[in-house]
Order: structure tokens, then C-alpha cells, then sequence
């Protein structure tokens, strides 16, 4: 069974960013991040325990192709993706953002 998919509002800042900066390096490449973001997203919806919790509930799910990962926690069937950052980042950014 699929979980369902809820992403914040922060996460959309987060891509749009980074495709953007992908996008000025090579046309296209912003495009394959977004792709590649897609099919991790998805590939945790399918199997949302599939990765370890790395601070109390939250888990972290690593992008394909690039330095990034999904920050996400998994409730009662749902998954909420809270950010999406590059891996090099400070980690306290993104835990400044849970609930």
C-alpha cells in the first residue's frame, strides 16, 4: 500500500533553488534533479520504513545522482517530507524546521 503524500510548503522553496542553480550550470540538468527527487519521494511512499529514523522519528532518504536528501517522517500511513537539502548543509537547518 502506497502512504500517503503530504510536502511542505518549504520543501517547494528547497527545489526550486536548487533547480534553478542546476539549471544555470547545464540546461537540463535542473529537470533530471527534479526527476530524481521524484522517483526518491516515490520510491518512500512505497516502503516509508524502508530507511532509519536519524533523529527521533524523522528519516532520511538520499537522492539519486546528486547530493541531496529527503528529510521525512512516517505517521499512521502518511509521509510528510519537511525538507529537502543538500547533504553538506548544516543538519540543524533542516531540524529547525519539524513540527
Amino acid at each position: 500500500m502506497v502512504a500517503e503524500l503530504i510536502i511542505s510548503p518549504e520543501v517547494e522553496r528547497d527545489l526550486a533553488e536548487a533547480y534553478a542553480w542546476y539549471e544555470d550550470q547545464r540546461f537540463g540538468l535542473g529537470e533530471e534533479f527534479l526527476h530524481c527527487v521524484e522517483a526518491c519521494i516515490e520510491a518512500i511512499c512505497r516502503m516509508p520504513q524502508m530507511h532509519a529514523c536519524i533523529h527521533e522519528c524523522y528519516r532520511r532518504g538520499l537522492v539519486r545522482r546528486f547530493p541531496y536528501a529527503v528529510f521525512y517522517e512516517y505517521q499512521e500511513g502518511k509521509v510528510s517530507v519537511y525538507a529537502i537539502f543538500h547533504t553538506a548543509r548544516d543538519p540543524a537547518k533542516w531540524r529547525q524546521r519539524l513540527p
